[in-house]
């Protein structure tokens, strides 16, 4: 299990932009397909899908980016150096939020995660959860109508 994760976490920032275009290609061909003239109506379910995969992604996508940044295999003190920090460093790591820091013996940090990073993270994660609730509900909604009407 624990291997499955690392390759999730490794090979998710390489996945994460295919999955999004593609997942708003999808969107794009749902908009194009819309009858004109039909106005402004709530999403339906299937369109809340797409958003739900594209953010869950995006946010997938970001986290892995992060956790992964300054990853060495050998030595931690290779990855600080890598990032231009000086002096001995201790690594010190949080999952949430994302970060993963060179710290000096004077108390001095470096971040090796990039700053846009976490709000994509959450941004992702919230955005996720309300498409989610939407479609839910739109199935839902969709579902309690009589069959004639659902094709409206």
């Amino acid at each position: 299990m624990g291997s499955f994760l690392l390759l999730v976490l490794m090979f998710a920032p390489f996945v994460t932009p295919f999955v999004v275009m593609g997942a708003a290609w999808a969107l794009a061909v749902r908009v194009r397909r819309r009858k004109p003239g039909s106005g402004w109506r709530l999403p339906d379910a299937g369109s809340c899908a797409l958003v739900t995969v594209m953010a869950g992604a995006a946010g997938l996508g970001a986290y892995a980016y992060g956790v992964m940044s300054g990853f060495y295999i050998l030595d931690p003190d290779q990855m600080c150096a890598a990032a231009g920090a000086a002096g001995d460093h201790v690594v010190t790591r949080m999952t949430l939020p994302v970060s993963v820091q060179c710290v000096t013996e004077q108390g001095e940090g470096t971040e090796l995660v990039p700053s846009w990073v976490n709000p994509v993270v959450f941004g992702g994660l919230v955005v996720c959860v309300l498409a989610l609730g939407a479609g839910v509900s739109s199935g839902m909604r969709s579902a309690r109508r009589p069959v004639g009407e659902r094709s409206r």
